[in-house]
């Protein structure tokens, strides 16, 4: 009678433990893009070149960094893929977005 309720029980607890598992992972990834956003916002409001590097290196595997230049603003954008485990990557796939908005320094001090 145990190796029946166990035999039923397993899998889904498996199934569980790889959900968890995955927004975990999912978690960590929208942190990651949130901290690349502000990484590449703050580096191009200072007039960094290489804003979008930096952005680009924060970000999770597989993001698109996009950073736009306003009058008085700047606003950079981290898209990323976030696949389901296993078999379940096409029907639980989500995509991943942070956006930062900074104020730019150069414009602010007279220099642009």
């Amino acid at each position: 009678m145990v190796t029946a309720e166990t035999a039923v029980g397993l899998p889904a607890l498996v199934l569980l433990a790889a959900m968890l598992t995955w927004g975990l992972v999912a978690a960590g990834a929208q942190i990651r893009c949130v901290d690349a956003a502000r990484i590449g916002a703050r580096a191009a409001a200072r007039g960094d070149t290489d804003a979008l590097a930096r952005a680009t290196a924060a970000a999770p595997r597989g993001a698109k960094v996009a950073i736009d230049l306003d009058a008085t603003t700047v606003r950079a954008t981290v898209e990323a893929p976030c696949p389901g485990p296993g078999r379940l990557a096409a029907l639980l796939s989500v995509r991943l977005t942070a956006t930062a908005v900074g104020a730019r320094e150069d414009v602010l001090a007279g220099g642009g």
